[in-house]
């Protein structure tokens, strides 16, 4: 009787309940106090010393899954030669309880196999194929959100011969055609049984039945499942279509990959009839450098963003930003799955030659379902034609696509910011420089917009340039220029751009950053950014910061909207995927910050902003294995290494990993609100408002967040909070 022992370091609570891999426990991690899950194998393992070693292979590969849809592998433990694993407990329920509650809908449906499809996706990017995709092997906490099971088991199983000893049942209907025929598996067998469990969702039943063994995998093997309008089932057509393709009997039939299944599910949850199911969009990529001289790569990508910039501006299309395509730049391939990627359905794609004073300018549109070209051109022209050029492609676009201009347009899609080729030039190299993001290139870039600011005295474009790069040296806690130093300088560019041109959009954006990042003016703040996308509705960087903006303001959820409208114009975009994941932290939306945190940690490992996101999360979760992780990534950036954490928290609990923290923060002379934070987090309240006040001195532009932060929540009671708030402008409840 296992309840009331304690094994190892865990306390059994209660029996969970069993099945062919064993026995499930609830229990206490009475180091970590936590509730976890404890799975105890079969007994028969333990007679095999190299069954329990795959086992802890398998294991390790399964622990190493980090996604908001898979259960997590806290441990694998043996106890006399008999091994256990111990998991993340989950409250809620297994998917098939839903089927005793009758047939659901498929607007019900979708967001689950959504997920499902997700967790999957994660895992197969690893390397990890579950092999037994069953409703039994999903949960759905109290939370609505789903949770996968047992990855690593199944492939222990089918490895060590386990099935062959009738340890594993309930399975066979699950099981892909490949599988019953004993064939190798591959990822393209949880596709088929995810298939499986989306008919089971819709239809209540198994598409493939037997009364006993070898009638079932005939049936999986030679018959075809019913419709779904045949089982009256009310569902759009293309919901059937996805099905065909999941539960094809031949794999090089089925969706290859569980990226394109999930491209299908969302077109199903944005099925709507009457209304075309890809709405007309556009991606220009990026433009091949083909000169002899390869630094003429900024002349490529100015001439890129141009062209995105200019059709941006027409009515009902959807033109993809420039930092998803220039994400695909050293990837570029087949263009259909280009267009898939970045969900557009036309391409337009060139290259550039520059010899001396000529230019030649290639440029295609490619429809993506085909992969015609439905228009191409060459242009030789002298480079004093350039902006002759590239309002020549746009126009030839614009009639091919019949795309229609936003009222108030000109003939032209360019506007003219200069007639200084010599400004023009100096300018695409300063955004050039200015895009790479690091902080020697944004000083590389300052360079080069005064110098063109030299040739062109009225060149609103390089102001705004100058307004951004002294924003991005200036507006972080590791920027190497002070606040104090750097906004005067982007106000004062920004007001300049916008004393010529009142109509630039980037301009009243970076005025809209300094107003609210360091004025501390949110009215103002506000003001510009609305102007800013009025006047250019495709433009992210206004979205993006506007949602931060109404985060500071604790409007959550208009802050949302702000953010995936950004996301949504530029899919790829690593910063905009993490603000996502910080927008929903600073909301409290802990499983959102995660997930979006972990997609922008998929698109780049080493993008530290995600990581310091993923740590803050699970810090106030209180999940220690988790928050050591993602202090493993920081490790070196601030934050103390992973050892001297975990070695912190086995002697003091939080209140070490924060004291630890506290005393890192001064050999590196950090800023204020970090100390403050700490203080706060310690309950040590005289020293976290000193440090406050100190921020406040120095205009940390960290303090727009104060009215959000859970780390000063104890603080909010003391009436010195709501002075500084007063102070700050921010006694906005």
């Amino acid at each position: 009787m296992m309840i009331g022992k304690t094994i190892l370091h865990y306390k059994i609570h209660e029996k969970l309940g069993e099945g062919g891999m064993g026995e499930v426990y609830l229990a206490e991690d009475t180091r970590l106090k936590r509730h976890v899950a404890i799975k105890w194998l079969p007994e028969q393992l333990s007679l095999n010393v190299e069954d329990r070693q795959r086992l802890h292979t398998e294991a390790q590969a399964a622990a190493a899954l980090n996604h908001p849809n898979l259960a997590t592998i806290f441990a694998i433990e043996e106890i006399e030669e008999r091994p256990f694993i111990v998991m993340e407990y989950i409250e809620g329920e297994e998917l098939s309880d839903h089927f005793e509650k009758g047939q659901l809908s498929s607007d019900a449906v979708i967001p689950i196999a959504l997920q499902i499809a997700e967790g999957l996706q994660a895992a197969h990017q690893k390397g990890v194929v579950h092999r037994d995709i069953k409703s039994a092997n999903i949960m759905i906490n109290n939370a609505g959100q789903v949770k996968i099971m047992d990855f690593g088991l199944a492939t222990f199983a089918d490895q060590s011969g386990l099935k062959e000893r009738g340890l594993i049942s309930g399975t066979a209907a699950y099981m892909s055609p490949e599988q019953a025929n004993g064939e190798t598996v591959d990822h393209r067998s949880d596709i088929w049984s995810l298939g499986v469990v989306l008919f089971e969702l819709l239809t209540g039943e198994l598409p493939f039945q037997g009364d006993y063994a070898q009638a079932l995998f005939y049936a999986i093997l030679s018959e075809a499942p019913q419709k779904l309008d045949e089982m009256g089932v009310d569902a759009p057509e293309i919901l059937q279509s996805v099905l065909d393709k999941a539960l094809a009997k031949d794999r090089e039939q089925r969706y290859q990959q569980l990226t394109e299944l999930i491209a299908d599910l969302k077109q199903v949850a944005d099925w709507a009839p009457l209304v075309e199911d890809t709405p007309p969009s556009l991606a220009v990529l990026p433009f091949k450098n083909i000169s002899a001289q390869k630094e003429q790569e900024y002349f490529c990508d100015g001439m890129t963003e141009e062209l995105i910039d200019a059709l941006s501006r027409v009515e009902n299309w959807r033109v993809v930003s420039r930092t998803s395509v220039f994400a695909l730049k050293e990837q570029l391939g087949d263009v259909r799955e280009i267009g898939e990627r970045l969900n557009v359905s036309h391409l337009i794609e060139g290259s550039v030659r520059q010899v001396g004073n000529r230019v030649r300018v290639s440029a295609q549109l490619i429809n993506v379902a085909d992969g015609f070209h439905l228009w191409s051109e060459k242009y030789d022209r002298e480079l004093d034609d350039i902006f002759a050029i590239q309002d020549d492609i746009a126009q030839a676009i614009v009639e091919k696509l019949k795309m229609k201009l936003s009222s108030g347009e000109s003939a032209s899609l360019f506007k003219r910011y200069t007639d200084n080729k010599e400004a023009y030039q100096l300018y695409l190299k300063g955004r050039y420089f200015l895009n790479r993001g690091t902080s020697v290139d944004s000083q590389k870039s300052i360079e080069y917009f005064e110098e063109a600011l030299e040739k062109d005295i009225n060149y609103t474009l390089a102001y705004s340039g100058l307004a951004d790069a002294y924003i991005l040296l200036g507006g972080t806690f590791s920027a190497p220029l002070s606040p104090q130093e750097a906004m005067p300088k982007a106000k004062a560019a920004a007001k300049k751009a916008m004393a010529i041109d009142d109509q630039l959009a980037e301009a009243h954006t970076s005025l809209a950053f300094v107003r609210f990042w360091y004025d501390w003016d949110w009215a103002g703040a506000e003001k510009e950014f609305l102007r800013a996308i009025e006047l250019k509705p495709a433009y992210t960087r206004a979205y993006q910061w506007y949602a931060e903006y109404l985060s500071a303001m604790k409007q959550f959820d208009a802050a949302r909207e702000m953010i995936l409208k950004a996301l949504d114009i530029d899919p790829l975009s690593v910063h905009i995927t993490w603000h996502v994941g910080k927008i929903a932290f600073l909301a409290g939306r802990h499983d959102e910050a995660i997930e979006y945190c972990n997609k922008a940690v998929d698109m780049d490992p080493g993008f530290l902003p995600a990581h310091g996101i993923l740590r803050r999360v699970y810090e106030q979760k209180r999940m220690f294995p988790e928050t050591l992780k993602a202090a493993g990534w920081l490790s070196g950036k601030k934050s103390e290494s992973p050892a001297a954490l975990e070695a912190a928290y086995q002697q003091s609990g939080w209140e070490g990993v924060w004291q630890s923290q506290l005393e890192l923060f001064k050999k590196k002379n950090s800023p204020p609100l970090r100390y403050a934070e700490l203080y706060a987090l310690l309950n040590d309240k005289d020293q976290a408002f000193h440090w406050l006040e100190e921020a406040f001195q120095q205009r940390s532009s960290s303090l727009v967040y104060l009215n959000v932060y859970a780390s000063f929540d104890n603080l909010r009671a003391d009436a010195r909070f709501d002075k500084l708030l007063r102070k700050i402008g921010l006694n906005i409840d």
